[in-house]
C-alpha cells in the first residue's frame, strides 16, 4: 500500500532523514521506532505532505505522492493523527469532527460520524463540549477519530501515548488493537517500544535519520541491540 524509497528530508543544512526506506502492506501495522531526534516524525510528516522531501520517492497504492499537497494526500486515503494531537481546543468535539468531514459526501459523513461515536462513546458524551476541556486521553481519541472520519485506507498515528497516564495509554493501545483486528492499515510512530511491538506486525528502527533495523516484531523483540536500547527497563 505504501512504499518509501531512499527518503531524505532536510531542515536547512541539517539532514533529519537520510535515506529511509520502508513499506506498509494492506492490513498490517508497522511501528516506526527510535529515540528522540531519530527522524520518525519527520518521516511521517513527509509522507503526509507536511515536510518538503529533499530526494527519494513516496508511493501510495502504486501512485507517486512525493510533493503532493497534504489535502490531496488525505483525499487519496491517508489519515494522520499527529503528535501532540493538534485538536482545535476552542471548538467542540462535534465541530472538530465536522471539519474532518469537509471532504466527505454529506450522507457518508453522517454515517461515519455515527459509527465513530459508537466506537468512541466518550466522544458522544462530550460531543458539545469544547475539545480543550477534554482530558489528554480523550483528546487523543478525538485526534484518532478525526483522522478516521474521511475513511482513510492508511492511518498514520504519531506518538499516541505521549503525555498520557498509564490507564489512558492502555485505552489507546486497546483501540489500536481493535482497529488492527478490523483490518485497518496503520503506520505507528511510538517511543513506548514494548507497547508498539505488542500491536505491530513489523517494525522499523531509526537512528540518526537512517534505518538501523527492520523486520517482524518477533525478530526485533529478540534483538539484543533493540533490547539494550529500548527494552532494558
Amino acid at each position: 500500500m505504501l512504499e518509501v524509497r531512499d527518503l531524505k528530508v532536510s531542515y536547512g543544512p541539517v539532514q533529519a532523514v537520510r535515506g529511509v526506506s520502508l513499506h506498509v502492506r494492506a492490513g498490517e501495522v508497522v511501528a516506526l521506532l527510535g529515540a528522540n531526534g531519530a527522524g520518525k516524525t519527520t518521516t511521517l510528516m513527509a509522507i503526509a505532505g507536511l515536510r518538503r522531501v529533499t530526494s527519494g520517492t513516496i508511493t501510495f497504492e502504486g501512485s507517486a505522492i512525493t510533493g503532493t499537497p497534504p489535502e490531496d494526500i488525505v483525499r487519496a486515503g491517508v489519515g494522520v493523527a499527529p503528535e501532540g494531537r493538534r485538536i482545535f481546543a476552542s471548538l467542540t468535539v462535534a465541530e472538530n469532527l465536522q471539519l474532518a468531514a469537509a471532504i466527505v459526501p454529506p450522507d457518508a459523513a453522517v454515517e461515519r460520524r455515527q459509527a465513530l461515536l459508537e466506537r468512541f462513546p466518550i466522544l458522544g458524551e462530550r460531543y458539545h463540549q469544547r475539545a480543550g476541556l477534554l482530558s489528554g486521553g480523550e483528546q487523543q481519541m478525538l485526534a484518532i477519530a478525526r483522522a478516521l472520519l474521511p475513511g482513510p485506507k492508511l492511518l498514520m498515528v504519531d506518538e499516541p501515548s505521549l503525555g498520557l497516564a498509564p490507564q489512558m495509554v492502555d485505552s489507546v493501545f486497546d483501540l489500536l488493537a481493535k482497529l488492527k483486528a478490523d483490518g485497518t492499515t496503520i503506520l505507528l510512530v511510538e517511543q513506548n517500544v514494548p507497547r508498539a511491538l505488542e500491536v505491530a506486525d513489523h517494525g522499523v528502527v531509526l537512528a540518526s535519520g537512517q534505518v538501523a533495523l527492520a523486520g517482524p516484531v518477533a525478530d526485533l523483540a529478540g534483538s539484543e541491540s533493540v533490547r539494550a536500547a529500548y527494552l532494558a527497563a
